[in-house]
This record gives structure tokens, C-alpha cells and sequence, in this order.
């Protein structure tokens, strides 16, 4: 016989996989246990081997209200800065309107002319003192338009400056805790 046979040894043919397109062997992905999804207060992952029965829940009469508490931790100072600069716009465009009508109701009602009316008769001399010339409705317009623009750069440096600070202090304490509640 053949010298590779004489040890009375079998051998075995290993079959050639992968030449073919038909031979071609794909492996089965491991499949890992469903997770459950659990936040980091609740108890721990209870491992059974039994499954669980699942009962209907009851019905009540009113739903409970979800409630979930997050905390406020770091608020973002750009975002500050823009969120008050506009509410400062709209606040100084407020004032302006309102400083015109507020004269425009008073030079309608004649305050300015009794208040010149009172002056002259206590006998002081004004000096042809008119007060509706001297506060004027484009003088008193254009003080609250220099002081709305004024109070506009302040606020917005303010509130950018108490973000920062805000951020600083949450750091140390851990933010303002909030409870928000479905009702």
C-alpha cells in the first residue's frame, strides 16, 4: 500500500470552503438578552428565571399626573445676552410710546396751562415762563429715547454678567431643581 497509510492513522480531508460562491458560510450574530430600561434611582436589575404575569392595570377614575423634577444647571451667557437684549428693545419702545401719550393726554387735559396759570398767580414772575414750550413733546420724547438706549446696554451687560455668575454658583450648589407637573 502507500507509506502514509502504514501507521494505521486515518486522515481526515478537510473540505476547501469559500471557492465557491455557493460554499460560502455566513456566521449567526450573537444574540444578547433584551435590555430594560431603568433609571439610575430605581432598585436594582432583578434577574428571575420565571416570566412575570402581566395583569390589566385598573382603571381610575382620574388620570395621575406625571411629574418629572430636572435641574437647572448652566445657563448659556450668549444666549442671555440676546434673549434680554431683545426684551430690552421691546421695553425701550414701550416707554417711548408711552412717554408720548402720557404728554399727549396731559396737553389734552390742559395740565401745562393750569400749571402756568398757577405759577403766574402766586405772583412769582415766570419770566413768561410756558411750560408746554419748555417740556415739549420732542424734548420729553427725546430724553426717554437717550434713556431707553442707556438702560438697554446696561440690562443687557447686567443680565450677561448675572448668567455668569449663575453659571459659577450652580457649579458649586448644583442648580436650582425644578418639578414639572402634567396637570
Amino acid at each position: 500500500m502507500n507509506d502514509q497509510f502504514d501507521n494505521n492513522e486515518s486522515e481526515v480531508i478537510q473540505p476547501n470552503i469559500g471557492n465557491t460562491v455557493n460554499d460560502m458560510v455566513t456566521p449567526e450574530p450573537v444574540r444578547e438578552a433584551p435590555r430594560k430600561a431603568r433609571s439610575v434611582s430605581s432598585e436594582p436589575e432583578e434577574v428571575t428565571s420565571r416570566p412575570k404575569t402581566v395583569r390589566p392595570a385598573a382603571r381610575r377614575s382620574t388620570p395621575r399626573a406625571r411629574r418629572m423634577s430636572l435641574s437647572l444647571t448652566r445657563v448659556d451667557a450668549w444666549s442671555v445676552a440676546k434673549v434680554t437684549f431683545m426684551l430690552s428693545i421691546a421695553g425701550a419702545i414701550i416707554q417711548i410710546v408711552a412717554a408720548a401719550v402720557v404728554w399727549l393726554l396731559l396737553d389734552l387735559v390742559g395740565v401745562f396751562s393750569q400749571i402756568t396759570q398757577i405759577v403766574s398767580s402766586t405772583g412769582l414772575d415766570a419770566g413768561g415762563l410756558d411750560l408746554k414750550n419748555v417740556l415739549s413733546l420732542t424734548t420729553v420724547v427725546s430724553g426717554v429715547t437717550i434713556f431707553s438706549i442707556i438702560e438697554v446696554v446696561i440690562f443687557t451687560i447686567l443680565a450677561t454678567i448675572i448668567a455668569l455668575i449663575y453659571n459659577v454658583v450652580s457649579s458649586l450648589v448644583g442648580g436650582v431643581h425644578v418639578t414639572l407637573g402634567d396637570d
